[in-house]
């Protein structure tokens, strides 16, 4: 197994993540269903089986139905607990038409505490492995932050702490308050989000402008002993062939058709190519993936037995982007 920064701190991570947000119903249930805990049930088992052993929630999915439904299966199998991997987010509050009225972002000591203390019934566990903060919130205060930190590590409800969707200037303002290391930052990579590369290959041109990526996040994670994680690192099935979305620009479609070519001659599953492109990358990333159909895992699993070659990723990389590299 390759080592990856997240090895520092939990030995046996492995690379693919198992998303867990389409767990519980989807966003559409209103309450929790025997069929949910079924399912559930079945994509632990099959993540297990392929190697995949670290589980990936946030308390906002399906409105707490993922980790209900996870907890449940988690129930029924207790003794699957050692061998797994739980990372769970907070900070995002939806409105919620009475007390709330608008929806926002929470990093404060109280809502930290409770939203670990609800993850964790829940979830049907004592602890959370990783403890993230789900998106950036304007009004923390890191002291604050670090103290709700403190107090969690102490208690032994986490063992680390890690952010998502956050630059490298957020986490050292983070860090610097923060007596334990922020261990992993979670953003959107993917073969059709592309802004953590060109950022780097426009280095030094007006372009850079264009990209609305935070110029540095990749390089400050390798510096810093951080774990980058990809979310959406499927892009919605775009180039897989099972996705909602269709492929509508030609970039997209020469590059789905440049994937389907590529799966045939390294004798893979499409899906591995398609995570290939991101593991190829030498920061070393963990991939996140959510489909409930086990067939799609165990396709994504094919990623671990190929390597791209150098002109492979390029070739990719520039169908993507649409246009040659400068």
């Amino acid at each position: 197994m390759q080592t990856l920064p997240i090895h520092t701190y939990l030995p046996h991570a492995s690379r693919l993540i198992y998303g867990c947000m389409n767990l519980g119903g989807n966003w559409q249930a209103n309450s929790l269903q025997s069929e949910h805990v079924k399912i559930a049930c079945n994509m632990v088992d099959t993540c297990l089986e392929q190697g995949i052993n670290m589980f990936d929630h946030a308390d906002i999915y399906s409105h707490g139905l993922a980790e209900a439904a996870f907890g449940q299966a988690l129930k029924q199998q207790n003794q699957l607990r050692d061998s797994m991997i739980i990372q769970s987010k907070c900070g995002i509050r939806f409105s919620n038409g009475a007390d709330q009225k608008v929806k926002r972002f929470d990093f404060s000591k109280d809502w930290i505490l409770k939203s670990v203390e609800q993850s964790l019934t829940r979830l049907n566990t004592d602890y959370l492995d990783i403890l993230s903060l789900h998106r950036p919130d304007p009004l923390m205060q890191p002291e604050e932050v670090a103290d709700a930190f403190r107090q969690l590590k102490q208690s032994g409800k986490v063992k680390y702490f890690a952010v998502s969707n956050m630059n490298a200037f957020q986490i050292d303002l983070l860090q610097q308050a923060c007596p334990m290391p922020i261990i992993a930052n979670q953003i959107e990579m993917s073969l059709a989000q592309l802004g953590w590369l060109n950022e780097g290959v426009h280095a030094n041109q007006t372009r850079l402008s264009q990209i609305g990526f935070n110029p540095g996040t990749i390089e400050h994670s390798r510096l810093n002993n951080i774990q980058m994680q990809s979310w959406g690192s499927m892009a919605q099935g775009l180039f897989a062939g099972g996705g909602k979305i269709q492929v509508a620009t030609k970039p997209m479609q020469k590059t789905a058709e440049r994937v389907a070519q590529l799966a045939a001659e390294y004798q893979t599953s499409i899906e591995s190519i398609v995570l290939g492109f991101l593991w190829r990358h030498p920061m070393n990333m963990q991939t996140v993936v959510g489909s409930l159909k086990p067939e799609r895992v165990k396709a994504c699993a094919q990623v671990e037995s190929i390597r791209l070659t150098p002109e492979h990723w390029y070739q990719l990389f520039e169908l993507a982007r649409g246009e040659e590299l400068p």
